[in-house]
C-alpha cells in the first residue's frame, strides 16, 4: 500500500484526534461575557497540568494534519 493510499485514513486519525482535543480543553469564557458581562480576567488564563498538556496536543495535531493535507495536495 502506497502513502497515497494510507493518507486518507491518518486524516481521519487525526481529525478525529484534534476534535476530541479541542472539545476536552476547559474553557475560562462564561456564557456572562457573551453578553457584554464582566470577562476580564477570562484573556489572563494560565493553563497548568492537564489543560496545558491538551492544548499543545492539538496544536501539534493540528499541525500534523496541516502537513498531511499539504502531502495529499502533492502527491494527487
Amino acid at each position: 500500500m502506497s502513502i497515497a493510499g494510507v493518507l486518507p485514513y491518518i486524516q481521519i486519525v487525526l481529525s478525529v484526534l484534534l476534535v476530541v482535543c479541542i472539545l476536552l480543553q476547559q474553557t475560562g469564557a462564561s456564557l456572562g461575557g457573551a453578553f457584554g458581562g464582566d470577562n476580564f480576567s477570562a484573556g489572563y488564563h494560565t493553563r497548568r497540568g492537564s489543560e496545558k498538556y491538551l492544548f499543545y496536543t492539538a496544536i501539534i495535531i493540528g499541525i500534523l494534519f496541516c502537513v498531511s493535507a499539504f502531502a495529499a495536495l502533492l502527491i494527487r
